[in-house]
């Protein structure tokens, strides 16, 4: 059989949810099939849309497991079965109508009937629901489009004194009844123009006054002798009442049109920058001031229960409302003062609903109801910041996962193979004492004594290795800053390797550094290791400098650096990156020794102490590795507290 596929004509009313799920459930008592929402705007019904509304509406069909389309059609009954046709639909479902009982009978004789009555003449084979529609609420009577009070103030000042001022031009000559007439229409259209319908509608009933008392005869009385003057007047009240109406929606029109076409550029702006990824949050807060005049602009988030935040807020405590709920300021742009009551109504702000939980608040305006559509879509625009912001942290939470995940797979494949090679020489040089068949010199007992050191040694670097790398995996390395000197960690790191190894050549009196003296011992121990396993015999150099002594900068703080220098193969130029990932090693030759992870090791100590571990190209062959270190302040860890928040933002 083939599937079903259900078409919802949609207008952009906030009852289309009841349209989507009537369809929804009509689907469920198939075998399956296709939901397909239409939007049709018309060029009248584009004014009163909200985009909250069609976003809701958009949303919840794509979680239906449905498509969201929109048409742009003058007849919404052709458009909508025109649809259904070129998709082959098997059911339409449409709304009833809310015209009264006079627009209904009226739609009847001139426009063929309702949109829903033509869409079930036209469907042919098509199956058509018609769903009533939810009663608008009494109290919500429409606006029309506000000219404003000052326009309209001085409309009804025109429509009091104008007329007057063109009486007292006609006083000054012979003029006959329809002369003064045609002024006195002029001057209402021009009423009109200034103050919309009412002002004009005013001004024309003084102006039959004053046209009755001193042009029509008898003169200097309101009576009228002549049955042409009184249709005379009649006639210039009803044309003057018609061409205001005319021109007051016009005037309307123009101003629409004109707000119309700044929302639009509005919306271009905030639809380029979501399509450059230049949408934050902070931007749209910030260009809200700008274009509803605000001071001051927030983003608030809600829950039940305690005062403390959740979610990406900005670290402040919460507030309750009176609806019992918590809260929170998520972000805000200019002057958010009274943050804490604008979830209350704070008198002069605005508040828009973002979703269930998430309210956007403007402050220092009211914005107007004609207005609120833009609003409306800065609302949806901060939702999808919001959502893109949620969808950063689960990104950044899989990835660690995945590295993690990716981690435990390496560590796992070097406890198998690597660690197995000093256990082996344990356990064969162990089994060799313990064979009481067998008689050895003291040199051949001491050599295997010396094996099962030297592969405990091997074994404990390997494991404190892994279980570094673990911890830095983790992010759970938490170093004990304090002023440092290089003097004090190098002596320490070079233990165990024979006299002349490397040789150390710190400048005296070098400043202090910050950082953890155990973690630093590590990062030269694994360096100079590394050294030593790749560049035998080749000399390694130990030296130092800090800001002043050709030392960079680290963030725009005085430092000092280490530089450990050998004169051996050195590293390719595209292999320099590679060298600090976890279990990499030289060309990746197996008999090496050790699993890669020393200079990865090092890389993150240094990481977590505030400082960076580059590699550089030794003069006459070889590499430099270079420890950069922030100059101690002498206050412990201040400066790593100073720079670790704009770490995490970035």
């Amino acid at each position: 059989m083939a599937r079903e596929r259900i078409v919802i004509g949609l207008n952009g009313s906030d009852d289309a949810e009841l349209l989507i799920r009537r369809a929804a459930r009509i689907l469920e008592r198939t075998d399956g099939g296709e939901l397909v929402a239409v939007h049709v705007r018309t060029t009248g019904g584009t004014a009163g849309e909200s985009p909250q509304v069609l976003e809701a509406q958009r949303r919840l069909v794509n979680d239906l497991g449905g498509t969201y389309h929109t048409v742009s059609a003058t007849d919404p009954a052709r458009a909508l079965l025109d649809y259904a046709r070129k998709s082959s639909a098997t059911h339409i479902v449409v709304g009833q109508s809310r015209r009264g009982p006079l627009a209904g009978v009226l739609a009847g004789l001139f426009a063929g009937g309702t949109v829903e009555a033509r869409v079930v003449r036209g469907a042919g084979d098509v199956d058509v629901q018609v769903v009533p529609r939810v009663p608008p609420q009494r109290n919500a009577p429409r606006r029309r489009p506000d000219l404003g009070r000052t326009r309209v103030a001085i409309g009804f000042a025109l429509a009091a004194a104008l007329p007057a001022l063109l009486q007292l031009l006609l006083a000054a000559f012979d003029h006959s009844v329809a002369t003064a007439v045609l002024i006195q229409l002029a001057g209402a259209v021009a009423v009109a123009l200034v103050g919309g319908l009412w002002p004009a509608v005013v001004g024309a009933l003084w102006s039959s006054v004053l046209v009755n008392y001193f042009s029509t005869p008898p003169l200097g009385d309101l009576a009228i002798s002549d049955p042409q003057d009184l249709l005379s007047l009649a006639v210039f009240v009803g044309v003057s009442v018609a061409v205001a109406g005319v021109v007051d929606g016009s005037a309307r029109r123009s101003k629409e049109a004109a707000r119309a076409q700044a929302e639009a550029a509005t919306l271009g702006d905030l639809a380029l920058g979501a399509s450059r990824s230049e949408d934050t949050l902070d931007g749209i807060l910030a260009e809200a001031l700008d274009v509803f005049g605000a001071t001051g602009a927030g983003v608030y988030s809600s829950r039940e229960g305690t005062a403390q935040g959740s979610g990406p807020t900005s670290g402040l405590s919460g507030v309750r409302g009176a609806d019992g709920r918590i809260w929170s300021l998520v972000a805000g742009a200019g002057d958010t003062a009274g943050w804490e009551h604008g979830v209350t109504g704070l008198p002069g702000s605005t508040g828009e609903p973002v979703d269930d939980d998430t309210r956007l608040v403007l402050f220092g305006r009211e914005v107007p109801a004609v207005e609120s559509r833009l609003l409306g879509a800065f609302a949806v625009h901060v939702k999808a910041q919001l959502e893109r912001r949620q969808l950063a942290v689960s990104r950044r939470e899989v990835l660690r996962l995945a590295e993690g995940n990716s981690m435990r797979t390496a560590i796992l494949r070097a406890v198998s193979h690597d660690l197995r090679t000093p256990l082996a020489g344990i356990k064969l040089a162990a089994g060799g004492l313990l064979q009481r068949t067998v008689t050895y010199t003291p040199a051949e007992e001491r050599e295997l004594l010396e094996t099962i050191d030297e592969c405990t040694d091997r074994l404990d670097q390997l494991v404190g290795n892994l279980l570094d790398m673990s911890r830095i995996t983790a992010d759970s390395v938490r170093p004990l800053l304090g002023p440092v000197r290089w003097s004090e960690v190098v002596a320490p790191a070079l233990r165990g390797l024979p006299d002349g190894t490397v040789r150390v050549e710190l400048p005296a009196n070098m400043p202090t550094v910050e950082a953890d003296p155990v973690l630093l011992d590590r990062v030269i121990a694994n360096i100079v290791e590394n050294a030593v396993k790749y560049a035998p015999g080749s000399g390694i150099t130990i030296t130092g400098a800090s800001d002043g002594m050709g030392a960079a900068t680290l963030d725009g703080y005085p430092s000092g650096e280490l530089r450990i220098i050998d004169h051996g193969a050195g590293v390719p130029a595209g292999k320099v990156l590679e060298m600090f990932q976890p279990f990499q090693r030289l060309h990746d030759r197996p008999q090496a020794t050790g699993v890669g992870l020393g200079l990865a090791v090092a890389d993150g100590f240094v990481r977590a102490m505030g400082g960076t571990l580059t590699a550089q190209e030794t003069p006459g062959g070889g590499l430099t590795m270079v420890i950069r270190l922030a100059l101690s302040t002498g206050s412990p860890g201040a400066r790593h507290a100073a720079v670790q928040p704009r770490q995490e933002a970035t």
